[in-house]
Parts: structure tokens; C-alpha cells; sequence
């Protein structure tokens, strides 16, 4: 049986630490799935087009990354697409929290899933897609905190 995990997210957009995290993640499964959650009630500052776009310049080398959108619960995706896992990454004791949690209701919804967690790594730690999009709202340059080859135009 093949080891699919789920990555989701907004991707608002991806950052350095979401690549880290992806990355380090390969390794461990044979298929990671990044999903974009499309949520109807939240403004997004990127197009989702343009976000699918970054994530497949970002990952158009890695065979074992599939890409894909999806609305509704995570856990319903993950039954979708066959995946046993859900990767999420962890920057502070309060982003522990509030995944625990978060992951303990998904087991509860859908017994056989695993939530994986990453640490990331100290130098990702205080980079957020919040922050980038900050940066660029104000006409800074966000190219240090995001994915080598992006353009924000």
C-alpha cells in the first residue's frame, strides 16, 4: 500500500518554510499531496490559480508531489485520495496546540489517519505567509522568505 500523506494549506503563499518542511517530508512517503483548501468565507490575497501556479514551479522537479485543491473537510479529502497521513508543521508551542487538537478530531472522524508532525527548522521559524504578504502589500521584497524563482507581479 502506498504511503500518501496530505499537506494542506492555504499557501497564501508558500513560503521557505512550507518548502523545508515538504522537503524533509519526501523521504517518508511515496506520494505527498499539497493541498490547497479553497474556504468560500476567507479572502485570499493570491488567486488560486496563481497559487497552484507557485507550488508547481516550486516542486515541478519532485516526482512524488501531486498538487491538488479541494474544499470541505481534510479529513473527507484524505479518504478521497487514500492517504493515511496528514503532514503538518510546527513553529511554536501555540501552533502545537492548535494542530493537537485539530488532529486529535481528525482521528476521531477518520480513525486509520495519522497526523505527522515537523519541527521547523530554527531559521523558518518566524517566517508566515502572513508576514509575506505583508511585505509585498507594502512594495518590500519578500524573495528571502519565499521559494527561489517566484514572482509576485
Amino acid at each position: 500500500m502506498k504511503k500518501i500523506a496530505v499537506f494542506p494549506g492555504s499557501f497564501d503563499p508558500i513560503t521557505r518554510g512550507h518548502e523545508n518542511i515538504i522537503k524533509r517530508a519526501l523521504p517518508l512517503f511515496d506520494q505527498i499531496i499539497i493541498a490547497i483548501g479553497e474556504n468560500q468565507d476567507k479572502k485570499s490575497f493570491f488567486p488560486l490559480e496563481k497559487r497552484i501556479g507557485f507550488l508547481n514551479h516550486v516542486f515541478k522537479n519532485e516526482p512524488g508531489i501531486v498538487i491538488a485543491k479541494y474544499s470541505g473537510l481534510t479529513v473527507e479529502f484524505c479518504k478521497k485520495v487514500d492517504a493515511g497521513y496528514i503532514l503538518r508543521g510546527l513553529r511554536t508551542s501555540a501552533d502545537f496546540e492548535f494542530e493537537r487538537s485539530i488532529g486529535q478530531v481528525n482521528k476521531k472522524l477518520l480513525p486509520n489517519i495519522e497526523t505527522v508532525f515537523f519541527l521547523t527548522t530554527p531559521e523558518f521559524t518566524a517566517i508566515t505567509s502572513s508576514v509575506v504578504r505583508d511585505i509585498i502589500r507594502h512594495g518590500g521584497d519578500p524573495s528571502q522568505f519565499v521559494p527561489d524563482g517566484l514572482i509576485f507581479s
